[in-house]
């Protein structure tokens, strides 16, 4: 082998073995001081990078069709879309809005983050739960991603009327 080929490879090995260490592991931030400068590393959970993919999947399925039933592309209900995504992300939820209604802990609507699941109940004549959504912004107002059967999947606002009188619980997953 030539030197120059072992030296770029010494050099590709070595990039990639200094970027491994470099690994966020969990959500605190750390200030280094030294003499010449401050340096401020941010970590993030793992947690928050899977909430993150699970988000982003479900933000890929932006203007589907409704579809009762539907998981794909081609169609998708709310329940679906929610399934899905966390599926993709390798957590298992039952496939219903009831049904994920009874899974991971409850929370109240102050401490809701982004990643939390909210649930309505939209039939007047019944007092079930039948919708779900995915928070996907929190601050000043609540958003959160679901399929609709008027306009596919979209991002709503808790602050929407409509939503807002539907609203039953919210609930954490990871």
């Amino acid at each position: 082998m030539n030197t120059n080929k072992l030296v770029t490879i010494l050099f590709i090995l070595g990039a990639m073995l200094s970027s491994c260490g470099g690994g966020k592991k969990n959500s605190a931030v750390s200030t280094r001081k030294t003499k010449k400068t401050t340096k401020t590393k941010v970590v993030t959970n793992p947690k928050n990078k899977k909430i993150k993919s699970i988000i982003n999947y479900a933000k890929a399925f932006e203007g589907t069709r409704y579809k009762y039933g539907g998981t794909t592309k081609k169609g998708m209900d709310c329940s679906g879309l929610v399934y899905t995504s966390f599926k993709k992300g390798e957590v298992v939820l039952p496939r219903t809005s009831r049904a994920m209604s009874t899974q991971g802990d409850k929370i109240s609507l102050e401490n809701v983050a982004i990643g939390d699941l909210l649930f309505f109940k939209t039939n007047k004549n019944k007092n079930v739960i039948n919708h779900v959504g995915l928070v996907v912004a929190t601050g000043r107002r609540i958003e959160f991603i679901h399929a609709s059967t008027s306009k596919g999947v979209t991002i709503s606002s808790l602050e929407e009327r409509y939503w807002n009188k539907c609203f039953t619980q919210a609930r954490r997953i990871l």
